[in-house]
């Protein structure tokens, strides 16, 4: 026997609302997966641009005209890199700045790299 003010949901309402935020979840995960992994290129692009400002930084110093190292940007600029590793190169009064993403994630590739001085383009 039915009670008459009995409250409370239905078989059918219960897997519609599971339904539902079923196809939410479809639907959302993996522009969240996308939208990290797009996090993880600029993370490098970041750390390129981190690199161009120590070496700025760097050079400001009276005495310093050698070009430095990775290594001589994270002491005397206190450089820090995220989980990327990184390469300096000058020729011709241009530098090249080659980033490596460290977790592979990225989905234009694993190398970024920046240019400083006479060319200003950045590319994957």
């Amino acid at each position: 026997m039915l009670k008459r003010n009995q409250k409370g949901f239905t078989l059918i309402e219960l897997m519609i609302v599971i339904a539902i935020i079923g196809i939410l979840a479809a639907i959302a995960i993996p522009n969240f997966i996308s939208y990290r992994n797009k996090a993880f290129c600029s993370k490098a692009e970041t750390d390129a641009a981190s690199i161009i400002a120590a070496i700025s930084s760097y050079f400001s110093e009276p005495g310093r005209t050698s070009a430095p190292s990775i290594g001589d940007l994270k002491s005397s600029e206190d450089l820090a890199l995220n989980n990327s590793t990184a390469s300096i190169a000058e020729a011709s009064g241009v530098w090249t700045i080659t980033v490596t993403d460290g977790s592979g994630r990225c989905p234009r590739g694993t190398t970024y790299t920046a240019f400083m001085g006479t060319s200003t383009q950045n590319h994957w």
